[in-house]
């Protein structure tokens, strides 16, 4: 697993995660009390190896830190969020 920490690239409306010089993101859009992930990408001579779940609970922990719920708007999310229950509570 990356040692580098999930980031917020508000400006971009991302998550974004460093590994190995290449970038990992979920794409996002903004509800008044919600964040939807609309896409999550990571660099295919990354695949395989966890990266996106790292970004997304890296992703999911920011989210709880603002205050706000989730919303899956990609399958990734979705599949993740069944398998975390630990996340319940951000369910939008």
């Amino acid at each position: 697993m990356a040692a580098a920490s999930v980031r917020d690239n508000k400006a971009q409306s991302r998550f974004e995660l460093d590994v190995e010089g290449t970038l990992a993101f979920a794409d996002y859009r903004l509800t008044p009390s919600a964040v939807v992930i609309t896409h999550t990408e990571t660099p295919r001579a990354l695949r395989g190896r966890g990266i996106a779940s790292e970004l997304v609970h890296g992703a999911l922990q920011l989210i709880r830190a603002d205050g706000l719920k989730v919303i899956a708007g990609c399958g990734f999310v979705g599949d993740y969020l069944r398998k975390h229950p630990e996340f319940a509570d951000l369910a939008g």
